[in-house]
């Protein structure tokens, strides 16, 4: 049986450390207002990179709030697949994953 004490900790504080960094993001993408065409281009190359990041942190953050979720109905730690339980290494390095390994690989 899976600690879930241990990786609700991890969890939530993988999701705060995600929310501080999309907060900053967006702070960073509201100040630019810059005149000048090439400061802005560069600029823009910068937000779209930002913006990346920020899509990703939000996805990391769906995918922690699902685990969590299914830590609240007593389903963490079992493939949402095929139901055997997922192995503590494999929650150690990918705490929100849904899949044990077998059905990760098959997924893609």
């Amino acid at each position: 049986m899976v600690d879930t004490a241990k990786f609700r900790t991890v969890l939530e504080t993988r999701r705060d450390e995600l929310i501080d960094r999309l907060r900053e993001i967006d702070e960073t993408l509201e100040s630019h207002q810059s005149k000048d065409w090439e400061e802005l281009a560069t600029e823009r190359e910068g937000d779209e990179v930002l913006e990346g990041m920020g899509a990703s942190g939000k996805a990391e953050i769906e995918k922690i709030q699902a685990a969590l979720q299914r830590m609240d109905e007593g389903e963490f730690g079992y493939c949402v697949s095929c139901g055997d339980e997922i192995s503590e290494e494999r929650l150690e390095v990918v705490p929100h994953t849904p899949f044990c390994r077998t059905c990760a690989e098959k997924r893609g």
